[in-house]
């Protein structure tokens, strides 16, 4: 194995990731100087080009900005509040009650928007001031926020099970989604468990117990919401159309049931556009620089050796299990989700598919873990969104992350070691 082209690659991609270079441009950067090892500048620059330029042309990429585009009307749509009030009737009276409907709604909120970063905006900004009138501690309230929006990105549709089906060289999206709801479900109850035990500490209030007709009320109210995902899922499952035509009724959908709800106006339509462009924008340049660094790595066999050296550490399925997950940890401490999946996948797929492990459960397996990473410093984009919104400090914020932390890694584990957990549903639909 020639070190150098690794040495390059990771050491490049350290000092400008250190010196405040953006993250596509690190990779994009870090790849040029590892290829120019091994062939001429010109030829280098017209390779990484033509691999970024190729990695969009891609059909299944479609459903990403449609997605975020839905995501974008249905956070402006006021789907939030009825999110939220239908949580409130559920498990407003249980311990911890505010939390609870926090972590509830971010469920329904990420799995309806698709963005951990849109979920934590939504929910920090309307259930943040209230869980604080209530006498709830303000960094207790943003650890639960930040933690329980990222299940969004396990629970579908997600944009990050899309781009990983890409990364696994065409892995049903189907299947994926399929997979992700238990795995979600179970991320949430061990939240929930962790942030009701925290809140009966505390003696945080709890509400009143809701009446079977507020409960039935309050699911009317946010049931058109909801059925967005029996739209998007069941058509996907039931064969009607791909995720990506999936995508597109997503967005004219909520386009109808925001004006319906009279919270979108017309001339709201540019500003959403406009957002949702930039957001697409700079997920599409992530997944362009991924995958050319992805390419490269293929060009000097990195993947290969990587592969080589794990399988020679030991051939035991829960020792590399472990080890990869201990590497994912670590790498989601330093780099976003969308091009740790995308230049990651390649180099792991190989060694869990050798030992006989499904790709669709390595692939919630890997994005669970990188979840994780979505939630801790220096990188994690989700913690500084709901730190801002709170408007507290990451150092007051990590003493209740921590058992927070446990909890998604507990869940973590299981999903690991019991592939039923993540295989049940793709079977019982025959996806897989």
């Amino acid at each position: 194995m020639e070190f150098l082209p690794v040495i390059i690659l990771v050491l490049s991609f350290v000092f400008f990731i250190c010196i405040g270079t953006p993250v596509a441009w690190s990779i994009a950067i870090s790849s040029l100087l590892t290829i120019i090892v091994s062939i001429p500048l010109l030829p280098a620059v017209t390779t990484i080009a033509q691999r970024m330029a190729t990695a969009l042309d891609s059909f299944a990429l479609l459903a990403i900005p449609f997605f975020i585009l839905s995501g974008q009307l249905m956070t402006q749509g006021g789907i939030a509040d009825r999110l939220i009030r239908f949580a409130k009737t559920i498990v407003g009276a249980l311990p911890g009650g505010l939390a609870l409907i926090n972590i509830i709604s971010a469920m329904l909120m990420g799995a309806i928007a698709g963005s951990a970063m849109a979920s934590a905006s939504a929910m920090g900004s309307i259930l943040g001031p209230e869980m604080e009138k209530e006498g709830y501690a303000k960094q207790y309230g943003a650890a639960v926020n930040i933690t329980s929006a990222t299940i969004g990105l396990i629970i579908p549709p997600s944009n990050v099970l899309i781009v990983y089906s890409l990364a696994s060289g065409g892995v049903s999206i189907a299947a994926l989604f399929l997979a992700g709801y238990i795995p979600g479900i179970l991320t949430g109850l061990f939240l929930m468990i962790v942030a009701g035990i925290l809140a009966k500490k505390h003696h945080y209030k709890t509400f009143k117990r809701s009446s079977l007709n507020e409960i039935v009320h309050s699911f009317l109210i946010a049931f058109p919401s909801l059925l967005l995902l029996v739209i998007v899922i069941g058509g996907i499952v039931g064969g009607l159309f791909t995720a990506t035509e999936a995508s597109a009724i997503a967005v004219l959908y909520s386009v109808v049931l925001g004006f319906v709800y009279k919270e979108i106006k017309f001339n709201d339509i540019p500003k959403i556009l406009l957002d949702s462009a930039k957001t697409s924008a700079v997920v599409m340049l992530l997944i362009a620089a991924s995958m050319g660094m992805s390419w490269i790595m293929s060009y000097e066999n990195i993947p290969q050796n990587l592969s080589d050296f794990l399988l020679n550490i030991s051939d035991n399925k829960i020792i590399i299990l472990f080890i990869i997950n201990i590497l994912l940890l670590f790498i989601g401490i330093f780099m976003d989700i969308t091009p740790a999946v995308l230049i990651f996948t390649p180099i792991f797929l190989p060694v869990v598919k050798t030992l006989g492990i499904d790709p669709i459960q390595f692939g919630i397996m890997m994005v669970l873990n990188l979840c994780i990473g979505l939630c801790t410093p220096p990188v994690g984009s989700v913690l500084f969104v709901g730190v801002g919104i709170a408007k507290t400090s990451i150092e007051k914020v990590i003493r209740p992350l921590l058992p927070m932390f446990f909890s998604m890694i507990l869940a973590l584990i299981l999903i690991t070691f019991i592939p039923q957990i993540t295989l049940w549903l793709p079977r019982i639909f025959n996806t897989i």
